[in-house]
């Protein structure tokens, strides 16, 4: 453990992160043995939680162990999760288990592990505003020192060269269902609060999961395995036209690599989007071990004759939602290959229905004046993670997990947080802290790829362009 530098409380700071989720933490652990850098993270929360409402019994991380916090950049880090298995003296029954697919709950665990022994984390600090001080040339972060109980107990300030947000994602309520979760009484919840409320969905009379992803499969999984056979009553819908598997070839994962994320930021702007929606397969899809798993629970239910009381229904969307009395709700639904529609009332619903990028306008209201946009008001970020802000504007503002329309289906995946974390490191340092591969995929993305570093005795022979 290297002891971080000496920090006077007027001088600026070299890196201020706000955020203490997976990609945050894994900046904080490649920075640490930067001994020359003095970093600093906020985390309004009082302590590192990833996910808790979806740590289900069995369910993994859609990413291979090596997809921890550092081994992707720095394999010799003390803070990879086999050093975690080390420490706990878990090394050997992992082996010997083949698994290359850490459960949830113990990715969880490892991040905690990690958030608890690295200096420079400050959980319970609340950040309420960044602004830039032209006349110092330094970012200003005001933020609010919280209690156990979440109240503010003290305000303070610090001053940055350089900050990365981190500030993750919240849960999506489509509209039509917003009024339903917001008011007491039937159960509607997010999948991101399945656990907390688990006791009542399983007591419930009959339970709608809406959402065809992963989390909603992993949901109706779980309540289909503790409902009586032949009394499940449980209905699960979702808006694509199919319970798909994610797309999980070797070449298919190519996408999730730095090459692929190089290709997409050259594209413009309008094709971006169109690629964004087109590849939901991608990261949007069931992995399709949970498929089988449902399909064998299914079929286990019909072993002593009949059919469980199971429906599942893709290509469907909730057009409005109300109450019936206050112990029911009814879901009005459409269709959209058939384009007839219906009704199903049901006592309770989980909203399998994703994330969406945590809104920044708030937190850099005092920075508005100084960002560039794109056609759509989105913040500009260039190829290295920097927010593209004004040129009087020294110091820079990088993006973690905010750059899905710039940087494409990759910036939520943990598989790519370490190499991000240290392309923002030797970005931001000026130096090569963390030397990364100049190649990472077979696949080429196109025809012209810009900044091509293969060797030129590796590249294959041009081809003479056909005269028109």
């Amino acid at each position: 453990m290297t002891t971080p530098p000496r920090h006077e409380p007027e001088s600026p700071r070299d890196l201020v992160g706000i955020g203490i989720g997976p990609c945050n933490l894994s900046l904080a652990a490649l920075a640490h043995p930067l001994a020359e850098l003095d970093a600093v993270f906020y985390e309004q929360r009082p302590g590192f939680h990833w996910h808790p409402g979806l740590l289900i019994e069995g369910a993994t991380v859609q990413v291979p162990f090596l997809a921890d916090l550092v081994t992707l950049a720095d394999p010799t880090s003390p803070w990879s999760f086999l050093n975690y298995l080390r420490t706990r003296e878990r090394l050997f029954p992992f082996y010997f288990g083949e698994r290359f697919h850490m459960q949830r709950a113990e990715y969880d665990a490892y991040c905690r592990w990690v958030s608890q022994h690295l200096p420079g984390l400050r959980f319970g600090h609340q950040v309420d505003a960044v602004r830039w001080n032209p006349e110092r040339d330094v970012f200003e972060v005001d933020y609010t020192h919280l209690d156990a109980d979440g109240e503010a107990e003290a305000l303070g300030r610090t001053y940055t060269r350089n900050i990365v947000l981190g500030v993750g994602t919240v849960p999506y309520v489509p509209d039509p269902l917003k009024p339903l979760v917001e008011a007491p009484g039937v159960p509607v919840v997010h999948a991101a609060d399945y656990l907390e409320h688990r006791a009542a969905l399983l007591a419930a009379g009959h339970v709608t999961v809406v959402g065809s992803g992963q989390s909603g499969a992993e949901v109706f999984l779980d309540l289909l395995r503790h409902r009586p056979a032949g009394r499940e009553k449980l209905h699960w819908i979702g808006r694509t036209e199919a319970f798909a598997p994610m797309e999980y070839s070797k070449l298919g994962l190519e996408h999730f690599t730095p090459d692929h994320t190089r290709y997409f930021h050259a594209l413009a702007e309008p094709v971006r989007d169109r690629l964004v929606a087109a590849q939901w397969q991608l990261h949007k899809g069931v992995d399709a071990g949970t498929l089988a798993a449902i399909h064998d629970e299914l079929y286990r239910r019909t072993l002593d004759g009949g059919w469980p009381d199971a429906v599942l229904t893709p290509g469907v969307r909730v057009r409005t939602a109300g109450r019936i009395a206050a112990t029911r709700v009814e879901l009005h639904l459409e269709h959209v290959q058939q384009g007839s529609r219906s009704r199903l009332t049901t006592d309770a619903v989980v909203l399998a229905t994703g994330y969406r990028e945590r809104p920044l306008d708030h937190i850099l209201a005092g920075l508005d004046p100084y960002l560039r946009r794109d056609n759509k008001e989105r913040p500009r970020i260039d190829e290295e993670f920097r927010f593209i802000l004004d040129p009087s504007v020294t110091g820079s503002l990088y993006a973690q997990n905010a750059e899905l329309h710039t940087h494409g289906v990759g910036a939520p995946d943990l598989g790519l947080a370490a190499w991000r974390s240290a392309s923002i490191l030797n970005s931001l340092t000026g130096k090569e802290p963390y030397p990364l591969p100049a190649r990472t995929a077979f696949t080429t993305f196109g025809l012209d790829e810009p900044g091509s570093r293969v060797p030129t005795a590796r590249q294959g022979k041009r081809l003479t362009p056909l005269a028109d």
